[in-house]
């Protein structure tokens, strides 16, 4: 990376890629993206694994006070689980929908629970949680897979900001994320 080049580290949803939908919204506003495919080789390694191979990306390329990282739903999850092998990250984070452990939709609904999925909830709970220096979160009012009343607990014992979309759900609108990343990125 040059010390011009304007790179942003993002982590998709389970089964995204860097280069498409929110990836190819950074590439646009003129950022190189970096980051992980949540598919194929990746997705077949062991949970503790990826979370390992973040944490080496986030350490040997991005951390700085100036490093920008945008995370989407399991992403999230996945980025949080990394903090829990480092320090507070210094630079600015973005999570957009985040998962943050096991959900189901209302009635019969699917359900979904992730490796480790209360570990995040005990870790908050126990104040051991790395929290990074700025960060906040955007969920949807309507996103079952994210639970905005839990995503609001986890922001207040947490101290990251989070703002609901009205109407949204667990995928935000393209004009919402746009006119966020207008504004987030500068």
């Amino acid at each position: 990376m040059s010390a011009h080049e304007r790179v942003i580290y993002y982590l998709p949803g389970r089964g995204g890629r860097v280069d498409e939908g929110l990836g190819s919204a950074l590439q646009s506003r003129g950022f190189t993206v970096y980051g992980r495919h949540l598919f194929g080789e990746f997705q077949r390694l062991k949970f503790s694994d990826q979370i390992q191979v973040i944490a080496m990306d986030l350490q040997q390329g991005f951390w700085n006070e100036n490093s920008l990282v945008v995370a989407n739903s399991f992403g999230a999850y996945l980025f949080l689980h990394a903090q829990t092998l480092l320090d507070p990250f210094p630079g600015k984070v973005l999570l957009l929908s985040p998962i943050i452990g096991a959900t189901a939709a209302p009635g019969n609904g699917p359900r979904f629970s992730p490796p480790f999925a209360d570990r995040l909830h005990q870790l908050v709970q126990a104040g051991e949680l790395p929290i990074p220096t700025r960060c906040e979160i955007h969920v949807g009012e309507h996103d079952w897979q994210c639970q905005p009343d839990k995503i609001k607990l986890f922001g207040q014992l947490t101290g990251m900001p989070v703002l609901i979309v009205p109407e949204g759900g667990h995928l935000l609108s393209h004009s919402y994320v746009g006119q966020l990343l207008d504004g987030w990125l500068g």
